[in-house]
């Protein structure tokens, strides 16, 4: 069985460093509250006249490959290995891809070995992938195709209007997995 999981905001915490960062650079302007975030894109959650201080950070170098684990995704990546499953690492990058690309990486390289990145896929459709499940945060992922993954939701505040997707958190993983995958086995 091959899963594939998103990076930034699946095992990658871009919503709270993000605050982080906002907060820092820009301190007489409260950010969004995580739990008030409505739309996947971030940016799309500021005013007009904000979004441009929004991309100033994620786009800023450093500021992917800087970004902290989700508590609890690398011990499930590490686990679902153990289980002798094929875990790849499926992320879309920044259309502003200077450092985004890289840093995907060398965050993947610092975090989980550089023998990781051989298990990362980029791409900006992710339908063009094969997997079996794709453990995401994207509300809805469209492409070219029709997937032949089944998407698992990574719950967030922005994606909890979808009902139709099994939700999973790193606290509930191995309770959602476990009936995806006597489903598989069938």
């Amino acid at each position: 069985m091959i899963i594939l999981l998103d990076q930034d905001g699946v095992l990658a915490d871009f919503e709270h460093a993000f605050i982080d960062a906002w907060k820092a650079r820009y301190p007489h302007i409260a950010p969004i509250a995580y739990e008030d975030r409505k739309s996947f894109y971030i940016r799309e959650d500021y005013g007009p006249e904000l979004r441009g201080m929004a991309e100033a950070i994620y786009t800023a170098p450093g500021f992917i490959r800087d970004l902290p684990p989700v508590p609890g995704a690398l011990e499930a990546v590490r686990e679902l290995l153990a289980l002798g499953l094929d875990v790849r690492i499926c992320s879309s990058p920044l259309s502003q891809f200077e450092n985004c690309v890289a840093e995907k990486y060398l965050w993947v390289e610092k975090h989980l070995g550089r023998e990781a990145t051989s298990r990362l896929i980029l791409t900006k459709d992710k339908t063009l992938v094969r997997g079996d499940l794709l453990i995401d945060d994207k509300p809805r992922i469209e492409g070219a195709v029709a997937p032949r993954w089944k998407h698992i939701l990574y719950d967030a505040p922005y994606n909890r209007h979808v009902t139709d997707a099994p939700r999973l958190t790193w606290a509930n993983w191995r309770n959602v997995l476990a009936g995806e995958l006597y489903t598989a086995d069938e």
